[in-house]
């Protein structure tokens, strides 16, 4: 067996152009596959960092139905107690209560219709990016509860700048009597994404509970966790937890649904990518055993005729293979690695691009991952033997006079 390993080495050796170039070949395939799977989930991370940080949070809380008809007086059931328990959550890192309701905005130019959010502003500046998306003026103050902000197409709809006086017009809770109180235009954010610029405004969450007349309840309540998978997770035992008492607890999943969709569709992609990139291994791999087969026509002949059994000679095409993939293995992880860690460090710029509802606001990052060092790797191998069968069969059917007679 070791003769045949070393008989089966050399034969790899003696063309060694042909060797590294078939190695290549594979080791660019493999390098390929690596940061396709390392850009799948740097995309994912990004998109699931995008939508959940820029305002929605990883995980809310609602009464139950509320996202069905954000009826004003369908708040939070027990609301203080919820949030009592969430303080002692060691999942969560932070949290914020909000109110939401539907609005109209007036000034002297126009009116505009929006999404009300009462926010907590110091609590709210750790779970969304509100704060860092203000490209005028400043965010909210919790001591001025006459201050708004508004978005940058809401702003020029109602063709308002900063200090500007806008009317706030908003249905009370049981009653469903207008509300309605001057504010303060202090800031105007531009956050990227159509919906939000152009229909979402905020306001303190104490001076939001009063004018909708709803004491200190909330609608919503946004959560961030220690580990954004934990947020993504259904299987936790957290969700049951705050899914009681009438209130839903729901993760990005959820939330975002279409991000899960895209998880499926991504997963979907990668296995046909892979497979597309196996299938051109085998013929590569097949092609250089069956070229080095049949340069050494008059050889396997001679093996043959002093008697060689036709299992060794399949053996030396299996021992040629594993050899050849070996070599391919090490130029595409050291070549994926490079390519893979360059791109993780200067990132891939993206920005602006929507998908599925998302816009990509950051750098994108491939990931690092084990199986692309050792599930891939593997099925390289694998599949290169499978290369080898057909050459392997051919080499043990081949008779003495027919191989001298191919070699002439």
């Amino acid at each position: 067996m070791t003769l045949l390993l070393k008989l089966a080495w050399r034969n790899i050796l003696r063309n060694r152009r042909r060797t590294l170039l078939s190695g290549f070949a594979v080791g660019i395939t493999l390098a390929s596959l690596m940061l396709i799977d390392a850009l799948y989930l740097g995309m994912m991370d990004s998109m699931i960092r995008t939508a959940t940080d820029t305002f929605i949070g990883q995980a809310q809380i609602h009464a139950e139905g509320f996202r069905d008809t954000f009826e004003v007086e369908n708040t939070i059931k027990e609301s203080d107690a919820v949030i009592t328990s969430l303080s002692t959550e060691r999942l969560l890192s932070e949290f914020s209560p909000r109110t939401v309701s539907y609005g109209m905005l007036s000034s002297a130019a126009g009116v505009n219709s929006v999404m009300l959010y009462g926010i907590d502003p110091a609590r709210e500046k750790n779970i969304s990016m509100i704060d860092e998306s203000i490209h005028q003026g400043q965010y909210l103050d919790k001591e001025n509860d006459m201050q708004i902000i508004i978005g940058s197409k809401a702003a020029e709809t109602l063709e308002v700048e900063l200090e500007d006086r806008i009317v706030l017009t908003v249905a009370q809770a049981e009653t469903g009597e207008l509300s309605q109180d001057m504010f303060r235009l202090t800031g105007i954010f531009h956050m990227g994404i159509r919906e939000a610029d152009s229909s979402m405004a905020f306001i303190n969450i104490e001076k939001a509970r009063h004018l909708l007349a709803i004491g200190n309840r909330s609608h919503e309540i946004a959560m961030k966790f220690h580990d954004i998978n934990d947020a993504g997770d259904p299987s936790l035992a957290f969700w049951n937890t705050y899914s009681a008492r009438g209130n839903k607890a729901e993760g990005w999943r959820e939330l975002v649904p279409q991000i899960d969709s895209i998880i499926d569709m991504t997963n979907i992609s990668t296995i046909i990518t892979s497979s597309l990139v196996f299938c051109i291994v085998v013929v590569i791999i097949m092609h250089a055993l069956f070229m080095s087969l049949y340069e050494r026509m008059f050889e396997f002949g001679i093996l043959r005729a002093i008697g060689t059994r036709p299992m060794y000679m399949a053996l030396i095409i299996f021992f040629e293979a594993a050899s050849l993939s070996l070599i391919s293995i090490i130029l595409g992880t050291l070549l994926g690695l490079t390519v893979i860690s360059l791109f993780a460090y200067y990132g891939i710029n993206y920005k602006g691009i929507e998908f599925a509802g998302v816009t990509i606001t950051e750098l994108l990052y491939p990931e690092l991952a084990l199986k692309q060092f050792t599930l891939y790797p593997v099925l390289i191998f694998i599949f290169s033997l499978t290369a080898a069968i057909y050459p392997a069969v051919f080499a043990a059917k081949m008779t003495p006079a027919r191989a001298m007679q191919r070699s002439l």
